[in-house]
């Protein structure tokens, strides 16, 4: 008797559990969900891509060949002048053996220690003939100050005790009368732009000595010592030196005017 009332229990259930799930059939058909679900998995697998946008080459001009665009204002302006930094003269068209002509860098002189010694005691002979009064060093030529770099430093002591406090212009006057000049930088007590042209013009190479007089508060006097007159390259400057006198050594010399705030002073040497 219990058994078959467990039975009939059973069937009911079955029985209201399909009727549950008819009736929820039916409203997922009333609410079209299953045609939207099928919608939204064909969307997520198969993206539509977008054509792809053609590219468009600029084509590059000659910005001096094409006008600029601008406002009205500013086109009814007179032409602004261009400040750029260009250069004036091409590599092409540089003149060869001007004022800044290349040295030769294979044909480089390296002077001997005897060489070398032999004009730093002739610069020195020739700077204690000169007047005392006066103040002077003596500069012995490297191949930073020639070929090798074209920076002549100054002596510390010599420029804090005489030379102005910030920077100036030196000019370089040699025997012929032609000037070069040069800008002295008050913090690095040296001389920078414009020794370049003036050490290849002169053709001061390593082992040559110079003396430098200061005449007046802003004057300089300079005198040359040069390794040697003519010959070849590297035995020449050894060999040739040692056959140089005292009158050698004022054959080069130069004029210097320096020029600061307090104006300009010529000297003739």
């Amino acid at each position: 008797m219990g058994k078959k009332m467990k039975a009939e229990e059973a069937i009911s259930y079955e029985e209201q559990r399909k009727m549950r799930l008819e009736e929820n059939k039916r409203k997922l058909e009333q609410l079209n969900l299953p045609n939207l679900s099928l919608a939204l998995r064909d969307a997520t697998t198969t993206p539509k891509t977008s054509p792809a946008k053609k590219i468009k080459r600029k084509i590059s001009l000659d910005p001096q060949l094409t006008n600029l665009r601008r406002s009205l204002r500013v086109a009814k302006l007179p032409d602004q002048p261009n400040y750029r930094e260009v250069s004036f003269f091409s590599s092409e068209h540089r003149l060869v053996g001007g004022p800044f002509r290349r040295r030769d860098l294979d044909n480089r002189v390296y002077a001997s220690d005897e060489a070398r010694e032999y004009a730093q005691t002739k610069a020195e002979d020739l700077e204690a003939g000169l007047d005392e009064k006066f103040p002077s060093f003596v500069k012995p030529m490297l191949q930073s100050h020639t070929t090798g770099g074209f920076w002549l430093g100054l002596p510390n002591q010599f420029c804090n005790k005489y030379l102005p406090k910030r920077d100036a212009t030196i000019t370089l006057i040699d025997e012929n009368g032609d000037e070069s000049d040069t800008t002295y930088l008050a913090h690095k007590k040296g001389l920078s732009a414009g020794w370049r042209g003036f050490s290849i013009n002169h053709e001061l190479v390593d082992g040559d000595a110079l003396v430098f007089q200061l005449i007046e508060p802003t004057t300089f006097k300079h005198f040359g010592v040069p390794l040697l007159k003519g010959g070849e390259v590297g035995n020449r400057r050894s060999k040739t030196v040692l056959e140089s006198n005292n009158s050698d050594a004022l054959d080069l010399f130069h004029r210097i005017r320096f020029e600061a705030e307090g104006g300009s002073h010529n000297i003739l040497a």
